[in-house]
């Protein structure tokens, strides 16, 4: 018996939406499966992972405040990867947002005004631009590997951050933690839902994947983002600019991640810290390809991924599981995703083997 692997003749839209929903539901089996053998109850690991954050109205602020940054992140990267742009690269582009719009919030700590926030966000978007433009260039002009550039520069853009906390600005009174003064009560977002940590940013992520939805299937640029990534010879044909998709794709996701870094030492955090983000660069790449690359199925794939984080941290403090199982979900996500997806795509076929003689009778008829 050999296996065989077919690609199919037609892509079957219905099962390519429902992978989704199918990588949901075998990462909560398999999670299930996974606390039993851990030695947990499979059934207390499953409700403090998934239902119990649902169940108050903290807990439901907590994951729109968590989903804000993906959904950002997500549906910027989006754009790119249907143009066939990959930045990799987000988290890097939200730590300099985070730098560009912190530090003119640090600037600005003794001025009042309502014009401070928005003069921050847009530093952020700037900062993430600014941090993207460079694969954008090296990619346009050179044909560099966009994967690379992007990726690596995360790490430059992480140590950037730790240099400026640990250093220059570091707060004076912060008693020696690498931190920098808090933020002035301009600089910081408002609370849209008095008694938790809920922000404007989250309206602004939601306005933002609606945008997203309306520019990618309602205008023309969204039109030559979709030719250019799935018919470069007919984009090429058209007089679709390549170059000028790149920088779009690479500059829009920048200034959206960095949008979304700034919002996280705006909102929850208040000042620049070493670490800003818990790995939302890279998690909004699972959050677009959960959202089937749709800013508004990126709406559900971000709260999907936020309860991930908030379980992950439930289960910590109220079964005593290890941190790396938030990371192991998601992992686990990823991976039915990606096998969900290669089923709808492709037919696995089990063929018995041909004998010697066969084959020859076979190949001397021919």
């Amino acid at each position: 018996m050999s296996l065989k692997i077919e690609r199919r003749q037609e892509l079957d839209l219905r099962m390519f939406y429902m992978t989704p929903v199918l990588a949901v539901v075998l990462t909560v089996l398999a999670g299930f499966l996974l606390f039993m053998f851990m030695g947990y109850d499979p059934f207390l690991g499953i409700y403090y992972f998934f239902i119990s954050p649902l169940l108050s109205g903290y807990g439901l602020a907590e994951l729109g405040l968590k989903a804000s940054p993906l959904i950002l992140i997500a549906v910027g990267l989006a754009i790119g990867f249907r143009a066939n742009v990959w930045n990799i690269g987000a988290e890097g582009q939200l730590t300099m947002g985070a730098v560009a719009g912190g530090g003119l919030a640090l600037a600005l700590i003794d001025v009042q005004g309502f014009w401070v926030l928005p003069l921050i966000c847009i530093a952020g978007i700037l900062g993430g631009m600014a941090w993207a433009a460079i694969p954008a260039f090296l990619k346009a002009r050179w044909d560099v590997n966009e994967i690379l550039t992007s990726l690596m520069l995360t790490y430059v853009a992480t140590l950037f951050l730790s240099t400026l906390v640990f250093g220059p600005w570091k707060d004076p009174m912060g008693f020696n933690f690498p931190q920098s003064e808090m933020f002035s009560d301009s600089a910081i977002l408002p609370i849209v839902l008095e008694g938790t940590r809920l922000h404007l940013g989250v309206i602004v992520a939601l306005l933002v994947a609606v945008a997203g939805w309306v520019l990618m299937t309602r205008t023309i640029i969204g039109f030559q983002v979709r030719v250019v990534g799935q018919a470069p010879a007919a984009a090429a044909f058209a007089g679709f600019s390549r170059k000028r998709m790149i920088w779009l794709s690479l500059l829009t996701s920048g200034g959206l991640a960095g949008l979304a870094g700034l919002f996280e030492v705006a909102g929850p955090i208040g000042q620049l810290i070493p670490s800003i983000s818990p790995g939302y660069g890279f998690t909004a790449i699972i959050v677009a390809f959960l959202g089937r690359l749709h800013p508004i199925g990126i709406i559900g794939a971000g709260l999907i991924m936020a309860l991930s984080y908030i379980g992950g941290e439930n289960a910590q403090v109220e079964a005593g599981m290890p941190q790396a199982v938030t990371g192991l979900f998601q992992g686990l996500l990823l991976f039915f995703l990606l096998a969900s997806d290669f089923l709808a795509r492709y037919r696995i076929r089990f063929e018995a083997p041909t004998s010697r003689t066969t084959a020859r009778k076979e190949a001397s008829a021919q």
